[in-house]
């Protein structure tokens, strides 16, 4: 008898931004299939039953392929398990939920989405930084910094010229190369920008600085993934900076 898999989005960090389905669908769990940035306070909500299996990447070293995670998925709900695959932020913003849940229906194996709160929106706002305001940005971006099969995806030229709030997610081991990107394509050296490393956490911290001196500033402050790059006037408030 085939189980379910639930693809659970765990928010940004913090284990109380998991949604009340998300912790839900946690505590009844057979199986949880984890990712690296799952805050592992969340891992003690499975019952004492439940199998826990690690598939967590790191930047340029994924011990596990995705095409296996597709297959564990597939294996755990085929012992009849109620399989909830755990991952940071929502698993449809550069999750790679999608191509999980495309897999599993491929199989015949039945599959809900519970959405997360994605530190592109979540994981900013803990750190005081709205990505729209009515004043500054009436729109905002989210790209991915990671690059596949070491080819740049982005059309720099476009990027530079869009209005509002550029987000840039896995993109840490790229800043220099973004930032002078966004600057020669047309984006002004002075534009507010902001990285925010381990965004929710106790042990979260932030530069604010120019899109020029950014990467600098990061480095000086010894910022590293997992870190979010925020880029436009919104950065400039920071509002909880002044509480």
């Amino acid at each position: 008898m085939s189980g379910k898999v639930w693809l659970v989005g765990a928010g940004p960090g913090d284990p109380r931004l998991i949604t009340v389905m998300g912790m839900e669908c946690l505590r009844q769990a057979d199986a949880v299939v984890y990712d690296r940035l799952v805050n592992r306070l969340l891992l003690a909500e499975a019952p004492a039953h439940c199998v826990l299996i690690d598939v967590g990447k790191r930047a340029d070293h994924h011990p596990i392929p995705q095409d296996r995670i597709n297959a564990i998925l597939i294996e755990q709900a085929r012992l009849g398990r109620s399989v909830v695959r755990l991952k940071g932020g929502d698993p449809f913003v550069f999750g790679r939920g999608g191509e999980e849940a495309e897999a599993l229906i491929r199989a015949g194996i039945p599959c809900e989405v519970v959405p997360g709160i994605t530190s592109a929106i979540g994981g900013l706002a803990r750190a005081g930084i709205p990505v729209t305001h009515r004043d500054f940005a009436s729109s905002f971006h989210v790209i991915t910094g990671h690059l596949r099969d070491g080819k740049d995806p982005h059309n720099w030229q476009v990027l530079a010229q869009l209005d509002g709030t550029l987000v840039i997610l896995m993109g840490m081991s790229r800043l220099e190369d973004i930032c002078q990107q966004l600057i020669a394509h047309g984006r002004s050296a002075d534009t507010p920008a902001a990285v925010v490393m381990n965004a929710s956490h106790p042990e979260q911290r932030m530069v604010l600085a120019t899109l020029a001196d950014l990467p600098e500033r990061a480095r000086l402050a010894g910022l590293a993934a997992p870190s979010l790059i925020a880029i436009g006037e919104v950065t400039s408030l920071a509002l909880l900076q002044s509480l």
